[in-house]
């Protein structure tokens, strides 16, 4: 259950291990690992493995990414203070709590199919301070264009393709941060910008394996 542990020492060993490893490279996104409980985000039978490099189940199928994962997504998106972040994907929480830190809560609206999941994440984001951050019971695959526009998009599910949604919720020169590929459970990392015209830049990043993301633009249920 985690009774005894010293969680702060945890966390910092962690992200020493995150920086050794490669994975943390940006002082700011090093920060906010720092600074962010991820032990108040998983499930009381996993908060002994909190700090461990690995995805941890959370619940409906879904679960919370390694933390090397999400560094490296943190670290593509690039996000500044002020920016409007649609995230895809609430789970636990855990990605908000971060993008919040980096961005400030009230630039965060993130999206969950799961009402159940939602709601858990809800209450463990305002638990651990982050409560201005908004959270939406929807289809991520459609975004949410009455909240935007975004300067990032970042999801944590995977696609077969960029939603023909997301592209037309970002402000020009805004970024998607999301896994795509042709398996519901194996995917690249991609990153793209909007262009001017409307267009994006897609770059392939590193392989990874989300869960599916389930939606009227991604895969079906």
């Amino acid at each position: 259950m985690g009774r005894g542990i010293d969680f702060v020492s945890e966390r910092a060993r962690m992200v020493d291990r995150l920086v050794r490893s490669g994975y943390l490279k940006d002082p700011t996104v090093r920060a906010v690992f720092l600074a962010v409980p991820r032990e108040a985000f998983v499930r009381p039978e996993d908060r002994a493995a909190a700090y461990q490099d690995v995805p941890l189940p959370i619940g409906s199928g879904q679960t919370i990414s390694a933390p090397s994962m999400i560094a490296i997504m943190l670290e593509e998106a690039q996000l500044r203070p002020g920016e409007r972040v649609l995230e895809i994907g609430t789970g636990s929480g855990y990605h908000a709590a971060l993008l919040a830190s980096l961005a400030g809560p009230k630039n965060v609206v993130s999206i969950e199919r799961k009402s159940s999941l939602a709601e858990w994440g809800r209450s463990n984001l305002a638990s651990v301070g982050f409560a201005d951050v908004t959270v939406v019971v929807g289809d991520g695959s459609l975004g949410l264009p009455d909240r935007g526009p975004y300067d990032c998009i970042l999801a944590t599910a995977g696609a077969p393709r960029i939603p023909d949604a997301w592209p037309r919720q970002l402000n020009p020169q805004g970024r998607i941060v999301a896994p795509i590929g042709s398996s519901p459970r194996a995917q690249v990392l991609v990153v793209a910008s909007r262009r001017s015209d409307g267009r994006l830049d897609v770059r392939e990043g590193t392989p990874c394996a989300f869960v599916p993301l389930v939606g009227a633009q991604a895969w079906p249920k």
